[in-house]
């Protein structure tokens, strides 16, 4: 289900790039009209690209496949970095109001993203640096950060 609405996603992105590189085209021969059109088509699938998106986070999140909010650890596997953040988010906010010290993200080793080279670690390292919020890697599990709450 999720491939499926990542993949629409990906359309929609595609079609949006397309009418906005036409959109340019036409600006720069001077037909503001049509430029103006292509424009607003693009903010309608760039609109329709992040809608899919949050429907595939929030199907993966939630999905079947996943054990997410499993005590003090949380499942952000599969995310994209952006999502994950979102997410990570909110747990460390539930975390805190229930008094919980230490959250396990988990975050994957980046192996089955392009180059096998991880989006969401350093995305959240970044966050949780910007928040004050000491994070390290699972000795034992590279794939799970570890916040610390305190």
């Amino acid at each position: 289900m999720y491939a499926t609405l990542r993949a629409r996603a990906i359309q929609e992105g595609d079609l949006m790039a397309q009418c906005y590189r036409q959109s340019q085209e036409a600006y720069q021969r001077g037909d503001r009209a049509l430029a103006k059109r292509l424009s607003e088509e693009g903010r309608v699938h760039k609109q329709e690209m992040e809608n899919l998106n949050t429907s595939a986070s929030a199907w993966i999140f939630r999905g079947e496949h996943h054990d997410n909010e499993v005590g003090n650890q949380v499942n952000l596997h599969d995310l994209y970095a952006k999502e994950a953040i979102t997410y990570a988010e909110k747990a460390i906010e539930k975390a805190r109001e229930q008094g919980i010290s230490e959250i396990r993200l988990i975050i994957g080793k980046g192996l089955h993203s392009e180059r096998n080279v991880a989006k969401i670690k350093p995305a959240l390292e970044e966050f949780m640096k910007g928040r004050n919020i000491q994070a390290e890697l699972d000795p034992t599990n590279t794939g799970v950060l570890i916040a610390r709450l305190t």
